[in-house]
């Protein structure tokens, strides 16, 4: 079973997304933080990250180079409401970026792609 780590500080964005990667046969685990995220890296061991951009205290951007810089391999996908964070050097690293809506489907798209790039 794929196990997958979102990110958000929004609660029901973090409920939401838990509820339907578990639906699809997901393990789940949600943070509502990036200091959160990172400290259930090596406990959880995800297979992908959906990590927002916007969260008080490290922003989606820091946490991604933190990942990046321990965990080379592991896809990251930024998922947020704001499309300009594309042009942003520091989100040149993710494996997705995917801006937020009540569709799902391009989502869980990005990340099937991105565990099964992680698997060749």
């Amino acid at each position: 079973m794929p196990r997958i780590l979102i990110v958000d500080d929004e609660s029901s964005i973090g409920t939401l997304y838990r509820e339907e990667f578990e639906d699809e046969g997901y393990e789940v685990k949600t943070a509502s933080s990036g200091e959160e995220a990172l400290a259930a890296l090596d406990s959880f061991k995800p297979d992908v990250v959906t990590l927002d951009i916007k969260m008080p205290g490290m922003d989606g951007i820091e946490v991604l180079r933190t990942i990046k810089e321990h965990h080379r391999k592991l896809p990251v996908i930024l998922c947020t409401a704001y499309d300009e964070y594309k042009a942003d050097f520091g989100s040149w690293a993710c494996d997705a970026y995917v801006v937020k809506s009540s569709d799902l489907a391009e989502l869980k798209q990005a990340v099937q792609r991105a565990l099964k790039g992680s698997q060749a």
